[in-house]
């Protein structure tokens, strides 16, 4: 089963090897009929802590790499492959 990937912004790179990303998703509400916008914010591994606030970065699940962390920043050739 293919890991899932989401593409959001970097929020916060605060701490040591670690990105907040913010992934926001569309979608119309199913009574409304609205386009309703929602975001979720991940806390992402970045090994190098190459990225910075502002970044648009993807995400790729992983396996638990702390109590909050599941995610890990990849680069744009390994998000389509």
């Amino acid at each position: 089963m293919p890991k899932r990937v989401l593409q959001g912004t970097v929020v916060s790179d605060k701490n040591d090897k670690t990105v907040v990303v913010n992934v926001e998703r569309r979608f119309t509400h199913p009574v409304m009929k609205k386009t309703v916008r929602m975001t979720k914010r991940y806390k992402a591994h970045d090994e190098n802590n190459s990225h910075k606030v502002g970044d648009q970065v993807f995400i790729q699940e992983s396996k638990p790499i702390s109590r909050d962390k599941r995610w890990i920043v990849v680069t744009e050739e390994q998000a389509e492959a």
